[in-house]
């Protein structure tokens, strides 16, 4: 049998950036109903890949590192409610250019890999929880500008009920 990992790729906040998050989340997320999402496994998606054969990873982080990165913030402004995967979620008001150029440009390696991209339109968020109960949006008080200069091929492994995600190289 071929061992497959669960794969994406991310923006994955540094310690500090994870930090400045929750102190600006806290307040709000609290009184979202659901399955809190640990700030460690907090995340920005840009591609994902799914069940992927553990043969092919090498093959990924290859692709991936031809990939140029521009500098990029993000000003996360807004905590929304979306109701078909029942998340609730930070968002940045607006999507940089840099921002959707590195997703196209990763979805590029998933086709030229062998893989198909998602076909839904990309909306960059970080979940902060899961299986939530319909909450009403709220604009944050104090907008946060994170910066970001790389991304990571990040493996979902499910534990105990749970999932934990863990970066495999930037």
């Amino acid at each position: 049998m071929t061992e497959t990992k669960r794969l994406f790729f991310a923006l994955w906040p540094d310690m500090r950036q994870r930090e400045r998050l929750r102190d600006l989340v806290t307040a709000h997320a609290k009184n979202v109903e659901g399955k809190t999402v640990r700030p460690g496994n907090w995340h920005l998606t840009l591609a994902f890949i799914g069940q992927c054969p553990a043969s092919q990873v090498p093959d990924l982080l290859e692709r991936a590192a031809n990939v140029p990165v521009q500098a990029l913030r993000l000003h996360f402004d807004r905590i929304e409610y979306w109701a078909r995967p029942r998340i609730a979620c930070l968002v940045p008001s607006t999507v940089p250019a840099e921002l959707e150029a590195l997703h196209k440009a990763l979805n590029s390696v998933l086709i030229d890999s062998g893989h198909e991209p998602e076909q839904h339109t990309y909306r960059p968020h970080v979940t902060l929880v899961r299986a939530a109960r319909p909450c009403t949006a709220e604009c944050l008080a104090q907008p946060l500008a994170v910066d970001f200069e790389s991304f990571e091929l990040v493996e979902a492994i499910r534990e105990r009920g749970d999932v934990r995600y863990l970066p495999l190289k930037q």
